[in-house]
Parts: structure tokens; sequence; C-alpha cells
């Protein structure tokens, strides 16, 4: 199923409005029935999943057609819809291939059907067929949605975790997306089944979801592709066995990554899981993290994070709360998982675990399950070979008060960079630039590189960690430096720009004093103070 997703979220506030009053009424009313029919989920400490997006999709398909809700749904500058080609370029033959069997679900803009080939090397296998009306395209932005999703799918077809992509067809009425059908039902289904059965599930076997969630997200990030939907009902189970593999799904609203460091502004995805970024509206990867921090909390604690009976409330949660561990069933749950959960709820995105240092946390640390190569690294490497050689100077000192968890970790990442044999690894991926195309990197000078104090003071001991670091910079790296030059360094311009390094530089001797370290570095003086 799919979310309703708006470029400009203060659109149409009198549609908002009658949304939330019909959400608020219907929720009620099926959350009333739910209990008073099965008087043991009542008990439970369960909050009823969010109905938003059912609600808005019923709505905006019993509304369609009237001339405000058009100018909600379209984007401004946008075409009118009679003059939109609606042609992908898909072959015209679906129905000559393949005969649909039975409606699996509805979405925003169509359906999900289970199908079965009637010819060709699938002949009388089951497949998964995403039909999306084409009088369901009412601007050019979801021409994109659709190009995008089918470009995503081809993209990540067949990678372990990932569903199989096997054609898209048109014909005049409709877009068909033929993928592998997953016959074990999703995450939130096994959510609710054990529910009835006053079951939950257990940290071991909550560990191997989390993990194979994890796998098929790195690889997703490695491509520049953030999902921006991760929930139980987008997990799903290829088969009804014990144990089958988890599959993520609907990439109906996912977004690819055009250069480093872009964010994107609007807010798409399910309320609960949405992260604070997002509703800050400039996010990017990180986001689909702390969609997986819910997740595990859901899966071991019972409910939500941030749970509120309006979206407002939630949102307000999201953005100033954190998450609590005081009620049952945490006191018995480990260290260890708390810790997880923590990491990846963070507010600041920056100090977020990513899918690869999540899978190497000591929560899910497993040796035979191999570690994806990290997304960071690339963005880390890139920014190390830009800096100037008192920034460089800097993050070697850094990289020299490492602990062993840490440098065990980057050794991991270097590993799979395959060195030389010289045990170098060439710089040729990271920057196209021809000076550095015969340049090498040895592993002590990729610990520098693949490094950045935010993130490690996501680290308990990150304190302790720069003022060693500190230590280190005074003996091989700290000189004399001007207030002008360290402006520079930072790029810092405006009325407000000698102030904010005066506090940087000692007088004695014209050094960098620890504040002035961790500045140069781009870490938070105030936290240090904290």
């Amino acid at each position: 199923m799919e979310c309703v997703r708006s470029n400009n979220p203060n659109s149409g506030s009198a549609f908002s409005t009658i949304l939330e009053r019909e959400e608020e009424q219907i929720k009620t009313l099926l959350v009333s029935l739910m209990l008073s029919a099965s008087p043991r989920i009542q008990s439970q400490p369960f909050q009823p999943p969010s109905l938003v997006k059912h609600i808005k999709a019923l709505l905006l398909k019993r509304l369609s057609g009237g001339p405000k809700l058009g100018s909600i749904l379209e984007d401004s500058g946008s075409k009118p819809e009679e003059e939109l080609d609606k042609t992908f370029g898909y072959a015209k033959n679906f129905r000559a291939k393949y005969k649909l069997v039975k409606k699996l679900n509805r979405g925003f803009l169509g359906h999900v059907f289970s199908a079965r080939a009637k010819k060709g090397e699938l002949k009388d296998q089951p497949v998964a067929v995403k039909i999306i009306p084409k009088a369901n395209i009412k601007s050019e932005t979801f021409i994109e949605d659709v190009q995008r999703e089918v470009k995503i799918l081809k993209a990540l077809s067949g990678r372990k975790h990932l569903l199989k992509f096997y054609d898209a067809f048109e014909d005049d009425n409709n877009v068909y997306i033929v993928m592998e059908l997953c016959e074990g039902g999703d995450l939130s289904d096994k959510i609710f089944e054990r529910r009835l059965r006053r079951e939950r599930y257990t940290e071991e076997e909550i560990k191997v979801i989390v993990k194979q969630i994890l796998s098929a997200v790195s690889f997703c990030h490695l491509q520049g592709i953030v999902h921006r939907d991760l929930k139980p009902e987008n997990i799903m189970f290829a088969s009804r066995g014990e144990d089958a593999e988890i599959k993520l799904i609907d990439f109906g609203v996912s977004e690819i990554t055009k250069q480093e460091g872009e964010r994107f502004d609007d807010i798409v995805g399910t309320d609960v899981y949405m992260a604070p970024e997002v509703l800050r509206e400039s996010y990017s990867l990180e986001a689909d993290l702390w969609s997986i921090g819910v997740i595990t909390y859901y899966l071991i604690g019972g409910n939500y994070p941030f749970w509120a009976d309006t979206k407002s409330g939630i949102y307000r949660l999201v953005k100033r709360s954190d998450p609590k561990f005081e009620d049952e069933p945490w006191p018995s749950v480990s260290p260890e998982a708390k810790d997880f959960i923590k990491r990846l709820l963070y507010k600041n995105q920056h100090k977020r675990m990513t899918a690869a240092e999540a899978l190497a946390h000591r929560w899910l640390s497993d040796e035979s399950y191999p570690l994806p190569l990290d997304f960071l690294i690339y963005r880390f490497v890139s920014m190390y070979l830009n800096e100037t050689s008192l920034g460089c100077a800097a993050r070697k000192a850094l990289s020299k008060a490492l602990t062993a968890d840490q440098l065990d970790y980057l050794r991991a990442q270097f590993r799979l960079l395959e060195p030389n044999s010289d045990g170098s690894v060439s710089l040729e991926n990271f920057e196209k630039m021809g000076s550095l195309a015969d340049r090498k990197m040895y592993f002590e000078e990729f610990c520098a590189a693949a490094i950045h104090i935010l993130h490690l003071e996501a680290d308990e001991g990150w304190k302790q960690i720069v003022s060693t670091a500190f230590e280190h910079f005074e003996q091989e790296g700290n000189r004399v430096i001007s207030y002008e030059e360290f402006r520079e360094e930072l790029c810092i311009t405006g009325p407000s720009a000698l102030s904010s390094v005066q506090d940087c530089i000692r007088d004695s001797d014209g050094k960098l004093n620890l504040f002035g370290f961790i500045k140069l570095l781009g870490g938070s003086i105030r936290r240090f103070k904290i």
C-alpha cells in the first residue's frame, strides 16, 4: 500500500481539515470495532495502526474531479491533464503474457494483483503486478514517479532482500509493473497474528528481521536510493516458511540522489515512521535509518516510540521527545538493543548510524553475516581530499584516538575497497580528478579520511576521544594561525565572523586551543561544554 504524497504541505487547508475530521471519525469507529470484537487485543500495549494513508486515498478518490481538488493534486505550473503525454514506451502485450488472478491490496495510485505468466521463461510462475490506471496520473509529477519507480526496481532487481523486477507494460488505460510475488505476507500481518496469540517476537527473532532490512537498505543507499516509506507493511516474507527471506517492497515514493549531499524537501512517508528532518523538509538517506529505529522499537516494545492521537501530536513528539525505555517490557530488554535503537533515533541525522554501521553494532554483530560497504565512506573520503593541510592534520590526529571497535569497523570497510598488493587503495573511485588518478591511500590515512567528528559525537566516550586527539594535534599539527586565516579556513563570513573565532586561538602562542580544534573538525563546541 502506498501513502499520499504532498509537495506542498501547506496547500489546501480546507481539504486537510476534511481529511483530518473524517480520519478521526473513521479511526475511532474502526478501533472501537476491533477492540469490541477481540477483547484480548485491548489488554495489549499496541496502539492502533495509522489510518491516515487509507483515508486520504479514499477521500481523494471520492472527491476527485472537483475544481478545487484538481489544484491540490497538480503541481503549480504543470500542464492540464488533457495535455499530458501518458505514453511511457513500455511493451503493449501484457494481457497476452499474463493472466490476473486476485487483487492483493490497494494503494494511492493503483492496485497490486497476483497473476500467472501464460508463456515465456516465467510460464505458469506466479508473479505480482502493480496496476496503475492512467486516469489516476494527474500531473507530470505522477508520470515522473512511475518512471522513477520502474528505474529503481530495474536497478535493484534480484539483489538480496529486494524484489526481482520482470517487466513493465502499458496500454491505453493502465501501466503494469510485473515483479516477484511474495507469498508469506507482510511484517504487519505477522505482528498482528502474534498479538492475537498474545505473543511477542524475541530479541533473537527481531535481530534476524532487522539484519535483513538493513542489508537491503544499505545496498539501496550505495546506489543513492532513499526508500522514504519504510514500515512493516512494506517488509514482505518471500514464503510462508519459518525461515522465509525478507524482501523490501514499494518504491513508489522513493527518490534517487542525483548529486552528493542532495536534500529533499517534500514530506513523504507514514506519520509514525517519519524522521524529524523530513518534517523540517530537508532530508536524505539518513531518514530511512530513523524509520528502521521506529520499526525495531515497535517490534520489541509493542508500541511506537512517538505516538499521539493526532498527526500534529505525533510530529511534536518526533521533533522534541526521546524514546522511553522505562515501561514493560523494556527493563528486561538487553542494554545492547536499547543502545541500538537510541543510535538510530538521534534527532541529528549526522549522528545516526548508517545501515552498515548498524549491522556492525554489538547487538547485531555477526561474523557470518557479510558487512556491506558504507555509503558514508565515499562521502567522508571525498571531503578529506578537498581539505586544507591544516584540516587534514586535524583529522589525522582524530584518527589516532579512535577506539578499538571503531578501528575494527574502518579496517573492515578498507578491506571491502579491495586493497592492492601493497596494502593501498586507489582514489580514482572517490574523486574524478586527473591529479588523483595515480594516488594511493594506505590504511592509516584512510582512517583519517573516513571519519567525521559529528558522527563520533554519537559515541558515549566522544569527549575523551576528542581530548586525546587534541593532544596528538598539539604535538604533530598545531601551528600559529591568525584570526583572519582561521576565519578563512572555516569559510566564515559576515559581521560576526571575527567574534566567532576569537575564543579559538590562544593568546599565549597564537595556536588553536581545544575549542578551535573542535571547530576546525566541524564539531560542536556547545555540546562539548555540556
